[in-house]
């Protein structure tokens, strides 16, 4: 009895090494690139990065991203002005299956897009800056969202272990999380 648990146990380390091993062999290729303002200001586009020693699991992708919104501010007469205060806007999120990985370990992401909104409900005319010192009188119109930075990761299986990560900030290939 005290054999077959010392077999098991030893079977289940052995086991939780090759696997961790398997993990730490996957290999960048080439690195994914950002692109910012695709196919809008609100808007990331990630593409192309080839990685290899995925083993016959499946990963996926993850891109978020996030930004700023700007508003104008119409006062009681309809007259438009710029906010005084950009806001954060709401995140945007996309994920993509890399469908390849199990063929031969090998997978490259294709066109993900994620896009960052304008907050709903709006921010009050206050929270932006409209009328000086806020009035209440005014009216915040006409978002406009910039994206700021995007966070790609790449995950192994069901998104339980992280095999690559990278914040951009602008277009290109980032930097490492």
């Amino acid at each position: 009895m005290r054999k077959s648990l010392r077999l098991t146990v030893a079977a289940a380390v052995v086991a939780a090494i090759t696997s961790s091993v398997a993990l730490a062999a996957v290999t960048v290729k080439s690195l994914p690139t950002a692109t910012f303002g695709s196919p809008d200001a609100a808007s990331v586009t990630v593409s192309g990065g080839n990685f290899s020693g995925l083993g016959n699991i499946q990963a996926f992708a993850n891109l978020t991203v996030n930004g700023t919104v700007s508003y104008q501010c119409a006062n009681p007469q309809g007259h438009l002005s710029p906010g005084q205060n950009p806001v954060p806007a709401s995140p945007g999120n996309s994920s993509v299956g890399l469908s390849n990985s199990d063929h031969n370990g090998r997978a490259t992401i294709p066109n993900l897009t994620a896009t960052a909104t304008a907050p709903n409900p709006a921010p009050s005319a206050q929270t932006v800056g409209c009328g000086g010192s806020g009035s209440t009188q005014w009216t915040v119109v006409n978002p406009v969202v910039t994206v700021t930075g995007a966070t790609l990761t790449i995950t192994h299986g069901q998104g339980t272990a992280v095999i690559f990560c990278r914040n951009y900030t602008t277009s290109g290939t980032g930097t490492a999380c």
